[in-house]
């Protein structure tokens, strides 16, 4: 890793999750255990067979606000990461979207007729299945191009540049969605 990162493979797992609690998610996507107690990052995450550098890419981009990539100095593994992708999606479809749906029914008022309450949850709804099917155009269109590649199958149909055109939309409807819950 490159050692301008804020973590690397030495630190001690423990220190990182007291550092950043979010990483515990992060964990959890790439199937990593608790019960590590004083152990390296690369010490725990080669005794549950997972890849080190990519683990430590990952918890780097989430924790830094200037996170640099370097192609000379860091390298991680495009399998791991994309099963990290693959489980990321899934606790958001499974877990997240349907938690965000119940707070914000517990946060608007819908004990009476009010018109506000129903649009934004209304928008919500279209919200969640907008971001439903990204992540499973993702899930079937990005990652199956992704894994071709890997074997050395480029693809004549798809390229990356298409899923750059369709990945902003989903950013734009959070924003809305947002400005209009604090509005209203």
């Amino acid at each position: 890793m490159n050692e301008q990162h804020k973590y690397r493979a030495t630190d001690k797992m423990s220190d990182l999750i007291c550092d950043n609690y979010s990483l515990l998610m992060v964990m959890s996507r790439f199937g990593l255990s608790l019960g590590f107690g004083d152990k390296s990052v690369k010490d725990v995450c080669e005794a549950q067979h997972v890849d080190y550098r990519t683990f430590l890419a990952v918890a780097n981009f989430i924790s830094e606000e200037q996170y640099s990539y370097s192609a000379d100095n860091d390298s991680f593994s495009i399998p791991a990461l994309m099963d990290y992708l693959k489980r990321a999606h899934a606790y958001f479809l499974d877990f997240n979207l349907p938690a965000m749906r119940r707070k914000l029914i517990e946060a608007i008022d819908c004990s009476r007729d009010n018109d506000v309450a129903y649009l934004i949850l209304k928008f919500f709804d279209e919200y969640a299945k907008e971001v439903r099917r990204h992540m499973e155009y993702e899930n079937k269109a990005v990652f199956t191009y992704v894994e071709q590649l890997l074997q050395g199958k480029p693809s004549d149909v798809y390229n990356i540049a298409t899923f750059a055109s369709k990945h902003n939309q989903i950013d734009t409807k959070l924003k809305e969605l947002k400005n209009i819950i604090i509005k209203y």
